[in-house]
């Protein structure tokens, strides 16, 4: 007997893509395959130096919580990186993953309660969505609630302004920042309004940051220091300034090391310390030469410099081609691009037809909303991860075509 609620979960984009196109030819067998977020810059050197030199530490059980010299490089990032002041972070507040999506679906089952207001409990989240938050809502028993996150609100999801008995059944919140796949950054007073909403109406809110090292020019703000923030200006728990806060970041976008399958979550040490546990049952904790490779790359800022150098020269590429069309607007973090085509299930096909080149209908990442509408229906979503050899002629093919 299968469990029924699994029923529930949204088909998953890239099966829907390939479905879509399962009765044309390519139009260019050799044409590039733009719908899947795989980095493709170089690994650092340095990775592979220091997995090869631990491996003999591959016969070891690696320990839940991290190691040492990991939780200190984690910890010491996090510092530098969103202006935190030693020693608000230690290892009670980390919790390592096995790639951030594994964490973001799990914590549903640690925040997650089995009524909240009386009621089945709900997780909000922007619309259109990264699936595991939908996944996180539905395993827990909980209901997923979209809220369109478009043009006309910044593509930021406005939770302010939902009505009282939905944030009263709330028990879960996600933010991505920087927003995929439009791209946008939440300010820190966004941010920390929303915090101000989890702990008034007693939800956990999430913040999904695994993009936050690839921007353009304004540098992405975390919730962690939007916690820090509240309580410079007088609000919140000094003893626990990350009350009902966590966030999640990784190595995959950061450092291009999306096989390493290292990630984190930090915040609030009571969730933390809850997801630990319920690690110790199910989850997959790093290999000892995964963590120390892992602790060596939080370490070093060169090589996330020089990818962010990379994106960046996507970013002119994709201006060049398509400003002024589509709604084009050069991403302020991450690397994808949004185009409103009107119709983003034909504009899929046309590509492919015609260039071979892969897109993801826009559709496929978002539900129809509380207006019934879905937000993502006119887009496509494709990626800048390849090198530019082969990014500007799929680029050039792009605005051609459509």
């Amino acid at each position: 007997m299968l469990n029924s609620r699994l029923k529930a979960l949204p088909d998953y984009p890239f099966p829907r893509m390939r479905a879509l196109l399962s009765d044309i030819a390519p139009g260019d067998p050799s044409g590039l395959n733009m719908s899947v977020g795989e980095p493709q810059h170089a690994v650092p050197d340095f990775v592979a130096d220091i997995l090869d030199r631990e491996r003999a530490a591959y016969h070891k059980y690696p320990p839940v919580a991290g190691t040492e010299d990991w939780q200190e490089a984690v910890a010491g990032w996090l510092e530098r990186r969103f202006s935190i002041a030693p020693g608000h972070l230690g290892g009670d507040h980390l919790v390592p993953l096995s790639g951030s999506r594994e964490g973001l679906f799990s914590i549903g089952f640690v925040t997650i309660d089995r009524r909240k207001d009386g009621q089945v409990p709900l997780v909000l989240m922007p619309n259109p969505f990264y699936q595991p938050y939908a996944g996180a809502a539905i395993g827990a028993n909980a209901e997923p609630y979209y809220v369109n996150a478009e043009a006309d609100n910044g593509f930021l999801p406005d939770y302010e302004s939902l009505p009282e008995q939905v944030l009263r059944r709330t028990a879960l919140c996600f933010i991505c920042n920087p927003a995929n796949p439009q791209g946008s950054l939440a300010s820190l007073d966004y941010l920390k309004k929303a915090i101000r909403l989890a702990r008034k109406y007693d939800f956990v809110v999430v913040g999904d940051e695994c993009y936050s090292e690839i921007y353009d020019a304004e540098v992405p703000a975390g919730i962690l220091q939007a916690c820090m923030e509240l309580v410079a200006e007088g609000e919140g728990d000094k003893d626990n300034p990350f009350h009902n806060v966590v966030c999640f970041n990784s190595l995959s976008k950061r450092s291009n090391l999306a096989g390493l399958r290292s990630a984190f979550m930090a915040g609030d040490p009571v969730i933390a310390g809850e997801f630990r546990r319920l690690r110790n049952y199910g989850g997959s904790p790093l290999p000892l030469p995964v963590y120390a490779a892992s602790a060596a790359a939080w370490r070093d800022e060169k090589h996330v410099i020089e990818n962010r150098t990379l994106y960046r020269r996507k970013f002119d590429l994709a201006e060049k081609y398509l400003a002024g069309r589509f709604d084009f607007s050069r991403p302020a973090g991450g690397f994808c691009l949004w185009l409103n085509v009107g119709d983003g299930e034909q504009a899929t096909r046309r590509l492919w037809q015609e260039a071979g080149i892969r897109v993801l209908p826009g559709a496929y990442l978002a539900r129809p909303g509380q207006n019934g509408v879905n937000p993502g229906s006119g887009y496509i979503r494709l990626v800048l991860v390849h090198g530019e050899d082969l990014l500007e002629p799929a680029l050039a093919k792009i605005a051609t075509i459509l």
